[in-house]
């Protein structure tokens, strides 16, 4: 009995101690719990999270929203609380959970560390701390201590402002299936041996980072692999040959890196991944080192195949004939490569393609009509390219297509009827730049859903059809640079919605319909260059949403309007509209006279004295008019030989010298703006039509002048793009003394010239005389579209010879107009006589420091020396280091100046001016523009090579300069979108025009 007794006594002490224990670890987890929740909200950004989590819930922290405890015991082996908006930081009790076995905190707002404590977790099997904030103070990244949690087997890091090398021992989670650290500032290699450490590997995300060096041929040792995203990154080098043995393999994504191939080596994985059966989507595109000839055995890959990107990279050839046999293909983008040959039939075959993507290519030929049978098609995107011929009425068959992109091509005869009649065409249909003609099909009202209306600068004629007032959700409607007749429907004022409306350069006819005054949203209008006349509608100054109103160019009368868009000359133009009086001040219109009729019946007294006064006038005029007739025919004799050729007459017309005089106080100092190599320009306000130009005013003593004034006529004549100093008018005359005097009139660009900004006067840089980086990388693109255009898209092509920064002006917003095209070239043989002769004796020079090194050796004019001169400018406008400074001397130039640099010292030689416009100390905002100025440099650098075959062709440049400047963007608008605005610093990085 007493051993029994005994045995009872130590098993109810035995009982009493495991109940104490589990009481006190029960209470230290509930310590642990609330010490979470305490940290989670300090950050105050929502004090009411988790209500549930208080002592004095019924069923205890096992009833806490997000708390999960497991079935045998009191021990909390679950914390799943995604998307509640937590706050604050991650507390290092939650490492005291010790039978934690998921951790899920995704989607909220933590910042700090990540707490060192969660390596104590050995039962954790999944950890997401993805979306958040969480950062890293000290550079040590992720916690080496989670490389010790070995039954791991599902990591999420993404998006969160981690930087650094991942830890070594992160790659000791032998177990891991899904690794995801996306997103993050993360860099280093990814170890060699990384195949050998994975065994398990299902997904692996090392994506959007700053990760370097080559992809590990050892990769391809991960069999289960069924995901690969390294894409926007700075790898480089070889894509492994070996990756078709990732037998499991469905997504791959390499693309935004600096990955290489070529005719001679690279292209061998695209032969491996053929034995990749499961294969759905692979995205190659943003590789500039992918050159050479497509790969054939592209057309092998798995017909499971879903998405194939191969934009911007510099792949020739042409699309494969077989391309039809991935017949599951849904989104097939070849955009922004040098592809070129015809579209093939068997593209026909694809009848799963949601999106085709092939515009700024080399493809020509006609559209194939099989191209209707890709019934699932949403968006066609063939803009830039060189297709020709008809547009096939076939494309009315793929009911489902949302948008339409088919401008700057070569096709012709009329818009197919049935497009018109596509039911789910909402986003945009464009068009514009072919020579697509005919009228315009009344069927366009059957676009009751479509947003934007592109037709610009084709052959289309007729009238605008009634119909046009049924689409009613139209907010863009651009159908300048035709030959439209009649009037504007008075139906456009049921689109109520409509925000920008260009009918100019037409032959449109009649007044202004009141009805437009009711589109309330419209924020510009551009009716220049038509004929239409009547008065201004007043009703125009209830717009209270309208920035731009051109009128210019037409015949209106009467009395301008100076309320609502009136008061700022600097928002409407109405040049070129003689019988207009009154209006605000600074136009300088006549002031309107009184009613002739009131007039009369107030007088009638005195129309003795009229008739009196009338046949003296009369007598006095004709003794005026024959004085007249004398002096112009000696003015015309001497005049003859002052004329402009024809074209350029007929175009531009012509201004008098003594306008020009008195719009600029005589040529006063006081006028001038500039002086250059052929003459010197002035600002000029002409008062009858209320407008302050630029004249450009030739000094004729100066040989060559002439012929550069002719040259920079015929150049502008053949010339229509947004980033091209516009000519408004010339003058061939002779001036007060009788000598021969010629000058050009442009719009006048309010912030001067590119030079100014980047070397300003002498004295302290502020942020009012410098510019950020975002605003350099939009003046760039604008440039390089330019320049663009003038090789690629004019007919004959146009070189430059003097591209520099004193030749680029700034508009208002900053925007930048190429200039001062007076010793400029047009190739090919069927330039005009004119011009050929204009040019024959002018010695094709540039200015020091930007002039291509083969012209100084003799070269002909080409466009690849305007490239040389392009590429300089990239470097001094990021650098802000002029060509001929006086540190440049011997071996020393700024290419190689940039060119040593890079990448390591890139903080070296960027211009600092740019910092005061944004916190370089953050190190997110730091990354981005050390990763823009190394791609942007680079850029200058390839085109600014010695040798001209070395040299980036313009049309491979801009699709360059493009894609650093929207990779920019896009993490300013994310930064923007991050503060809500209000950081000073995301505001700073932002775009002017975004």
């Amino acid at each position: 009995m007493a051993v029994r007794a005994t045995s009872l006594l130590l098993l109810m002490m035995l009982c009493t101690s495991t109940s104490t224990i589990e009481a006190t670890e029960e209470a230290d987890e509930e310590a642990a719990l609330l010490d979470f929740r305490a940290a989670a909200v300090s950050g105050g950004g929502n004090g009411g999270s988790l209500p549930s989590w208080n002592g004095s819930s019924a069923g205890g922290f096992c009833s806490w929203e997000g708390v999960t405890c497991g079935a045998r015991h009191r021990r909390v082996v679950a914390i799943t609380l995604p998307s509640q908006g937590l706050t604050g930081v991650l507390s290092p009790a939650i490492g005291n959970l010790s039978f934690l076995r998921t951790l899920n905190l995704s989607s909220n707002s933590f910042t700090g560390d990540i707490p060192a404590s969660l390596g104590r977790l050995r039962r954790l099997r999944a950890l997401d701390l993805s979306h958040n904030a969480f950062s890293d103070p000290w550079m040590c990244t992720i916690p080496p201590g989670l490389g010790s949690i070995l039954g791991l087997r599902f990591l999420a890091l993404a998006y969160n402002n981690l930087s650094g090398k991942p830890p070594i021992s992160l790659y000791n989670l032998s177990s891991l299936e899904i690794l995801q650290i996306q997103g993050n500032m993360l860099l280093g290699d990814i170890p060699a041996d990384i195949g050998s450490r994975f065994p398990r590997m299902r997904i692996l995300c090392f994506d959007r980072n700053q990760f370097t060096g080559f992809i590990p041929a050892s990769i391809s040792n991960l069999t289960a692999l069924e995901a690969l995203y390294l894409e926007d990154n700075r790898l480089s080098g070889y894509v492994p040959r070996t990756l078709g043995r990732l037998g499991a393999l469905q997504n791959l994504y390499l693309h935004y890196n600096m990955l290489e191939a070529d005719n001679r080596e690279g292209w061998e994985f695209i032969n491996s991944l053929s034995n990749c059966s499961q294969l759905q989507e692979l995205q190659i595109n943003r590789n500039p080192g992918f050159t050479g000839n497509r790969p054939s055995s592209i057309v092998n890959l798995s017909r499971t195949l879903q998405v194939l990107w191969l934009s911007d990279t510099g792949i020739t050839g042409n699309i494969p004939s077989a391309i039809g046999n991935l017949v599951n293909l849904e989104f097939f983008i070849a955009a922004n490569t040098s592809l070129s040959g015809v579209v093939p039939n068997s593209i026909g075959k694809m009848g799963n393609l949601v999106q085709l993507g092939l515009y700024n290519t080399r493809l020509s030929g006609p559209i194939p009509s099989v191209i209707g049978n890709l019934s699932k098609l949403t968006k066609l995107f063939a803009y830039n390219t060189n297709l020709e011929g008809a547009i096939p009425a076939s494309l009315g068959k793929l009911k489902n297509l949302e948008a339409i992109d088919l401008s700057r091509n070569l096709l012709n005869n009329s818009i197919p009827r049935d497009i018109l009649k596509l039911p789910l065409l909402s986003d945009f249909l464009e068009l514009s730049y072919n020579s697509l003609s005919g009228p315009l099909p009344s069927e366009v009202g059957s676009l009751q859903n479509l947003n934007q209306l592109f037709l610009s600068g084709n052959q289309l004629s007729g009238e605008i059809p009634d119909s046009i007032g049924k689409c009613t959700v139209l907010e863009n409607l651009w159908l300048d640079d035709n030959s439209f007749t009649g009037s504007i429907p008075q139906t456009l004022k049921n689109v109520k919605g409509l925000n920008q409306l260009n009918l100019s350069m037409n032959k449109l006819s009649g007044t202004i319909p009141d009805g437009i005054g009711n589109i309330q949203r419209l924020q510009q209008l551009d009716l220049a260059h038509n004929n239409f006349s009547g008065p201004i509608p007043t009703i125009l100054q209830n717009l209270t949403l309208l920035t731009k109103l051109d009128l210019s160019f037409n015949n209106f009368q009467g009395e301008v309007p100076k309320e609502g868009i009136f008061r700022n000359l600097a928002d409407f133009s109405i040049t070129g509209n003689d019988q207009l009086c009154g209006g605000i001040p600074q136009l300088h219109l006549a002031t309107c006279h009184v009613n002739s009729v009131k007039k009369k019946r107030n007088e009638r007294s005195k129309y003795l004295i009229i008739d009196l006064a009338t046949s003296a006038a009369l007598l006095f005029l004709a003794f005026i008019i024959a004085l007249i007739k004398l002096i112009y025919k000696k003015l015309r004799q001497k005049q003859n030989r002052l004329s402009l050729p024809p074209m350029i007459e007929e175009q531009y017309g012509r201004v008098s010298y003594r306008a020009l005089a008195n719009g600029t106080n005589g040529f006063s100092e006081g006028n001038l703006l500039g002086k250059g190599s052929f003459g010197a320009v002035y600002t000029c306000t002409f008062q009858d039509e209320g407008i302050i130009a630029a004249v450009k005013v030739f000094n004729l003593e100066q040989s060559g002048s002439s012929r550069s004034f002719v040259a920079e006529c015929e150049a502008l004549r053949r010339v229509r793009h947004r980033c091209l100093l516009k000519i408004i008018t010339c003058c061939s005359s002779i001036n007060q003394q009788g000598q021969e005097f010629k000058a050009l009139v442009f719009e006048l660009m309010p912030n001067g010239s590119l030079n100014a900004w980047l070397h300003p006067e002498p004295g302290m840089p502020t942020m009012s005389n410098t510019l950020s980086l975002a605003q350099r990388l939009d003046i760039a693109v604008d440039i390089l579209d330019a320049l663009d255009y003038l090789h690629n898209h004019c007919q004959p092509p146009i070189v430059h010879c003097d591209l520099k920064p004193s030749n680029i002006l700034l508009a208002e917003d900053l925007s930048a107009r190429v200039g001062d095209f007076g010793i400029s070239r047009i190739l090919r043989e069927h330039a005009s006589a004119t011009l050929q002769n204009s040019n024959s004796t002018i010695r094709i020079r540039g200015t020091i420091g930007y002039v291509a090194p083969e012209y100084g050796e003799g070269a002909s004019a080409s466009t690849l020396g305007d490239v040389y001169s392009l590429g300089i400018l990239l470097l001094e406008m990021f650098t802000g280091q002029s060509p001929i400074d006086d540190m440049f001397r011997g071996s020393l130039d700024l290419h190689k100046f940039s060119d040593d640099a890079l990448p390591e010292r890139i903080w070296e030689i960027a211009d600092t001016t740019m910092w005061l416009h944004m916190d370089t100390n953050d190190r997110t905002a730091r990354s981005k523009i050390e990763k823009c100025l190394i791609s942007v440099i680079a850029l200058g650098i390839s085109c600014s090579k010695k040798q001209p075959r070395e040299r980036t062709p313009i049309h491979d440049a801009v699709i360059e300069m493009h894609a650093i400047r929207d990779s920019y963007l896009q993490f300013a608008r994310s930064l923007v979108a991050e503060h809500g605005g209000s950081s000073n610093n995301s505001a700073a990085i932002y775009s002017k025009n975004n």
